[in-house]
């Protein structure tokens, strides 16, 4: 059988990767397109308004975004406006991994999982707005896509605060740096919470008739969640326990907020109050994904535990080394661990089963609101595939709505996706890209999901 350091050998005598540092032909010219867009339509907006504003991005932008956060809420996506929303969020998946790669930020499953608690943000603060609890003034940054550019503020300067106070202690090691650590970055989190608390929520208890009890005991887990999760995250890079902690702790804090709508519902500006809360979607919605992740996570724990030993990671070549020299030594790299252990390690690892997870979630929060609880589709792709589904159940003599079949195809997709992303192997330069790419999955999976479920539960 080869040994590692024979695999390596005869990698060796293929052409390297491209330095990490280094940007590829590809990405220097998507990060020249796109910047040259964004000048182009700030030039357009100065010099033709009219033509630029008047008549393209404010009615395929903005009319939407002011009707979503109006009255009448929940405004339609358009094929234009979706193929816009696309573009960018796919240009900005390639600008921006190729940014964290060169700055050296982690792409490990530590960071996926901060990721993925702010992506669980944006869907508790979208619920409450759908409910209208932020005054009108603010409201429209809670709209998509806004509201996830708002929140990338909010995370690029938590990321920054905690490498900028946290580089310097990182490579100490001990109790010393620990301490230092903490007591540096602690009470800035638990300020910038605050800051978040005082211009995002505190404005709408004037708005609405409610009690404050869930929302104070919201408070307190915030704040407790934050100092407890930075707390036993210490082995964690400084950057990524940042994130992950304010991202846990305001996540409570809007908890909190449901928890009062549920208890004390206000009159939204529609005239209506919430329905009663009501459990067993959650039951469907959550609990059938959870239960396909818990099978998958078994499935792939023990090789996961394996690879980890030997000091690879799942998916990922070894520094330097190239798909295609990779795929051209197949019958050699067949005994290297990444080859023999990543498929199964790939099922228990924070990507795959957040993707399957998010996307699972959001079928199955389509299929109960629209086929039990009469709710519509927004986006005209996904009604396409509902509209289909209610006239195969019409033709069945079925009393239900076709989101049934959105369900499936979810699933049929994801179950595809994932297949494709266990098979595929990355070079070490590539870790970013493929975790900005489950980042942006989880985005249009995992966050209409969870404010789906939340709009079911608390009857918005």
């Amino acid at each position: 059988m080869a040994t590692i350091e024979s695999i390596d050998e005869v990698l060796a005598t293929h052409q390297p990767a491209l330095p990490s540092t280094r940007l590829s032909m590809v990405e220097q010219t998507l990060t020249r397109l796109l910047l040259l867009l964004i000048i182009g339509v700030i030039l357009g907006l100065v010099l033709m308004p009219q033509a630029v504003w008047d008549d393209g991005l404010r009615p395929i932008i903005w009319e939407p975004i002011q009707q979503d956060a109006g009255a009448q809420g929940d405004a339609g996506y358009s094929y234009q406006n979706t193929a816009i929303y696309t573009f960018g969020l796919l240009a900005s998946v390639v600008v921006f991994q190729a940014l964290f790669r060169t700055l050296q930020l982690p792409a490990d499953d530590k960071m996926m999982i901060a990721l993925i608690a702010w992506v669980c943000l944006a869907p508790i603060f979208r619920v409450l707005e759908d409910a209208d609890f932020f005054p009108s003034s603010i409201d429209w940054l809670l709209i998509s896509p806004i509201i996830h550019l708002h929140l990338a503020t909010w995370l690029i300067g938590i990321g920054f605060v905690s490498h900028l106070v946290g580089k310097k202690w990182d490579d100490v090691g001990g109790d010393l740096g620990e301490l230092n650590i903490r007591m540096r970055i602690v009470p800035l989190l638990c300020l910038a919470l605050l800051f978040m608390w005082a211009i995002l929520f505190r404005p709408g208890y004037a708005e609405h008739d409610m009690g404050l009890i869930w929302v104070i005991i919201g408070l307190g887990i915030g704040f407790a969640s934050l100092i407890f999760a930075f707390h036993s995250t210490r082995n964690w890079p400084t950057i990524t326990r940042g994130l992950l902690a304010f991202a846990v702790g305001a996540c409570f804090v809007g908890l909190g907020h449901w928890a009062q709508l549920a208890a004390t519902p206000w009159l939204q500006e529609s005239g209506r109050l919430p329905n009663d809360v009501v459990f067993w979607p959650a039951l469907i919605v959550l609990g059938i994904p959870g239960i396909i992740c818990a099978a998958l996570y078994r499935i792939g724990k023990d090789d996961a535990r394996q690879i980890k030993l030997t000091g690879f990671e799942a998916g990922v070549l070894p520094e330097g080394i190239t798909i295609k020299s990779w795929e051209a030594e197949e019958k050699v790299v067949a005994n290297h661990p990444i080859e023999q252990l990543s498929n199964k390690a790939l099922l228990a690892s924070p990507l795959v089963l957040a993707m399957v997870f998010g996307q699972l979630c959001d079928g199955f929060a389509t299929m109960v609101g629209i086929d039990y609880f009469g709710y519509s589709e927004k986006h005209p792709l996904s009604d396409a595939v509902i509209q289909y589904g209610g006239g195969i159940s019409d033709s069945l003599g079925w009393d239900v709505e076709g989101a049934w079949l959105f369900a499936i195809v979810k699933a049929l997709l994801v179950g595809t996706i994932t297949y494709i992303f266990v098979e595929m192997r990355v070079e070490n330069r590539q870790k970013h890209l493929r975790l900005l790419i489950v980042l942006a999955v989880l985005i249009v999976g995992l966050a209409p999901g969870i404010r789906d479920i939340g709009r079911l539960m608390l009857g918005v």
